[in-house]
């Protein structure tokens, strides 16, 4: 989670909003993205997306089985949509959104019971850190 508050930095000092990811196979970092959304104008580069993609293309196969996914900020439900479809085994979770979060806030896509693939939960990790970066980006912005 730590790689990933460094991504999130990088969003912050790039005017993005401050979500960093990574992408971890039997302990080896194969991805690392931050936010992009205003630099590449693409409503779709999300950190996760970003770092999915990256790791995809790392490993060549788009199946992401056994890797975790690290991310600063609860996925939205594009990204949580696309961890499920990455079929990555678990996803941690630092701050939680209460106004967007679909891994357990208002929703809980990675593990809905309909769909064919669930993935492992933890949240709560680096939660501090995660939100005052957040917090300090948009008070900034105010």
């Amino acid at each position: 989670m730590r790689r990933a508050l460094v991504q999130a930095g990088a969003a912050a000092a790039a005017e993005e909003v401050p979500v960093g990811a990574v992408v971890v196979v039997g302990g080896e970092l194969v991805a690392e993205a931050h936010n992009q959304t205003r630099t590449r104008q693409d409503p779709t580069a999300h950190a996760e997306v970003l770092a999915l993609r990256a790791a995809a293309r790392s490993l060549g196969h788009w199946w992401l089985n056994g890797a975790t996914l690290y991310v600063t900020l609860e996925p939205c439900a594009m990204c949580a949509g696309a961890a499920v479809l990455a079929r990555i085994e678990r996803l941690v979770v630092a701050a939680q959104d209460p106004k967007a979060g679909m891994a357990g806030s208002l929703a809980c896509i990675p593990q809905d019971p309909r769909l064919n693939h669930h993935v492992e939960i933890t949240a709560g990790v680096l939660s501090d850190e995660a939100g005052q970066l957040l917090r300090d980006f948009f008070r900034a912005r105010r």
